[in-house]
Formats: C-alpha cells, structure tokens, sequence
C-alpha cells in the first residue's frame, strides 16, 4: 500500500488517504470507463547509430585538473575521496584497507615513526634485561616439596619484577608511536603529505596527557579485574577469586572499549584527559558491540603478524645462541647472550613497524567513522580537503573539532 496522497502505482492497491476523484488503475476495467478500444500501437524504440554504422559511442568527458576521487560501491552512495578513505560512514573493510592505504602511502614517515620508537625502545629493553635485571633462581629437582614451591614462587616473583621494565617501555613507546601515527592518519584522510617533523612537532606538546590517559585507562582496567578477584583472595577460595577475576574482567574490557577513542579525542581535539573520555564514551554509545569487533579484529591480527615474524626470528636466536634448538628440550633455563637478544629484537623491531601503523590507523579511522554517522564529520572534513561544493561550513556541524 502506498502512503502518498494521490498516487498509487498502476496494479497497486489505492492509499487509504487517496480521493474518490483520482483516477485508478483498476478504475479503467469498470462500467464507467469511456476508453475507446482501438489504442495506437506500443511506442518501439531502436538505439541511435553512428554515421558509419555501429552504435553511438559514449561522449568523452574533459578532464578538469586535479579533481577528488570519488568512491561508489553497490548499495553506498559515492563519496568524495580525497585521501585513503571514502568521506562517508565507513565499512569494518574500508578502516583497515585505510589503515594499510596509510602505511602504503605515507611509508617513509610511517616507518620512520615505528622503526625509529622500536629501534630506541628496543635497545633500552635489551640494556636493561642484560645488566639491570637480576637472574631468574633455578628450581632445585631434588629439593622437597616445601622448597620446590618456595623456589617456584620465587621465580615467578623475579620474572613478574623483570617484566614490569619491559611493560613500561612498551608503553612509553606505544605512546610516542600512538601520537605521531594519529596525525600522519589524520592528514592522510584529507590527502595531504606529512613529514616527520611535522608529526612530531604537532604530537609532542599533547604527549604529557596522552600518558596521563593512557596510565589512568590502564589502573582503571585493572583495578577492576583486581577487585573482582580480591573477594576470593581473602576469603582463600580460588573458584571465588577465579570467578570473581572472570567478572572483573568483564569489566575492564567494558571500559577498555568505552575509552577506545580518547586518545585521537585527546590528539586532534585538543581536549583534556576527562573530556577525551567523555568523547570517547560519547561516541562508542550505541555502538560498543562494532567498536569491540573492530578492536578485536585488529588485536587477533596484530598477534597473528607478531608471531609470524616472531617465530622465526626465535627459533634463529635459539639456533645462534647457548646449546642451539636442543636447548629447547633439555629442562634447563637457557643461558641467553647477545646473539639471542640482537636477534630476537630485530624480530620485534620488524613486527612492531607493520602492526604499530595497523593498530593505530584502525582506532584514529574508527574515531573518524563514527564522528561522521554522529555529527556529519564528512561534510567539514570535505569543506578541509578543498572538495567542490563545500567551500563553506556547512551549518549544525561540528566545524571546531576536526
């Protein structure tokens, strides 16, 4: 049944608001209809031909200079594409082919921001595991049970207090690398170059709160887990505490997707710590379930890249260092040298270059997605990017936050 006033389309079933004075369809078979029976023949129609013969062939259209591409696909309507996406709502496809088009187009100031953060914390990471932290203790085989689970605990107690400088690394370099790649991304939506320089001086005075940010989501997470956990823990019932740390846990993903987009609100807004995660959890409203598949999506493909390029690179330290691949079976802890940790962080360094790009593209182009099925983002971000027809602001956007 169709809703407009007046019109029904022919073989339809008139609308309920329809007059009983506008012809229908069905009225021409009625005793009323004054039609004459001999109607002219069905209109044909032959396609236009060239002079020579053969059909007409489609006109050329000029070229204008340096006009935007645009981008069409079926059941999307086209979009401007100034840059390594189309400025439209976005597709789980179209964030990663743009996070990879970044890599792809802007690879010297992309490689030159991860290779650079990876090399620095790389070295930092091996100077410190080679001279600053202790030993881990050998277990004891012959030692009684009560020694073997004290020697156990100690162990783990040296290998938790080796990991906390490595985390903290991997965080400052996440950070650094999280800053400069928004703005390479950020730029690359509206086509333009970028430099290195250029990040780097636009991203360091917001470094400072961008480490506040990320330190405060980070307690946050895991303060849920612990408390989930602390119930159990002192009532000494490990079902409880595994339960209750399962709960926590819950949580801390809840927030982690929550806050998944204040750091690019932080970067490109200019915004403070509190109102970068107003932002985010603005923006992730009615939307958490895409935003944790997207940000799953890309962890489990970050941790695949990793390990492929990882392994390898392992199994040659190994090879290259201590008693070779029977190390790997002989029981004992491996006495690590230069070669394994040389080897193994040019195995981080290339790894950290592919998925660093990847990671941080997904979360800025996220950011940008859903700015612009929120607050029409496309229409200023087109006006930025010099696309015909938005040379003005357009009015009810967001024209201060691009």
């Amino acid at each position: 049944m169709n809703d407009t006033s007046g019109w029904a389309s022919p073989g339809s079933e008139p609308s309920d608001s329809q007059g009983s004075g506008v012809p229908r369809p069905a009225d021409s078979a009625g005793a009323d209809a004054k039609w004459s029976k001999q109607q002219p023949p069905a209109g044909q129609w032959t396609p236009p031909t060239a002079p020579g013969g053969g059909p007409v062939p489609p006109p050329v259209q000029p070229a204008w200079g340096n006009q935007p591409q645009w981008s069409g696909d079926w059941g999307r309507p086209p979009a401007a594409k100034p840059g390594v996406i189309p400025l439209r709502p976005l597709g789980v496809g179209e964030i990663l082919d743009g996070a990879v088009s970044t890599l792809r187009e802007h690879w010297r100031t992309v490689l030159g921001v991860t290779i650079t953060v990876s090399v620095i914390s790389q070295i930092a990471d091996i100077l410190i595991q080679r001279y600053l932290l202790p030993r881990a203790p050998e277990i004891d085989p012959e030692a009684s049970p009560e020694e073997a689970l004290g020697q156990t605990v100690d162990a783990m107690q040296s290998s938790m207090i080796a990991m906390v400088p490595t985390l903290l690394i991997t965080l400052i370099a996440t950070i650094v690398s999280t800053a400069l790649l928004t703005i390479v991304v950020s730029r690359s939506v509206l086509g333009r170059p970028v430099t290195l320089a250029d990040a780097w001086n636009e991203a360091r005075p917001r470094l400072p709160k961008l480490l506040g940010l990320t330190l405060l989501i980070t307690v946050m997470t895991a303060g849920a887990i612990a408390v989930g956990a602390l119930p159990g823990a002192l009532l000494g019932s490990g079902a409880l505490g595994v339960l209750g740390g399962f709960a926590g846990g819950l949580v801390g993903i809840w927030l982690w997707v929550r806050y998944a987009l204040a750091s690019p609100a932080l970067m490109l807004e200019r915004a403070g710590i509190a109102q970068s995660m107003r932002r985010s959890a603005k923006l992730v409203r009615g939307a958490w379930w895409r935003t944790f598949g997207i940000l799953l999506l890309v962890l489990v493909l970050t941790i695949i890249v990793s390990m492929i390029i990882g392994m390898p690179f392992g199994l040659l330290a190994y090879a290259a260092d201590g008693d070779g691949l029977s190390g790997l079976f002989s029981g004992s802890t491996p006495e690590f040298g230069w070669p394994f940790l040389i080897i193994t962080g040019i195995g981080a360094v290339i790894a950290s270059a592919i998925t660093y790009p990847i990671s941080a593209g997904v979360t800025v182009l996220l950011y940008v997605d859903q700015r612009i099925r929120r607050e029409a983002l496309d229409l200023e971000l087109a006006r930025a990017a010099g696309v015909p027809g938005h040379d003005s602001p357009a009015s009810g956007t967001d024209t201060s936050r691009s």
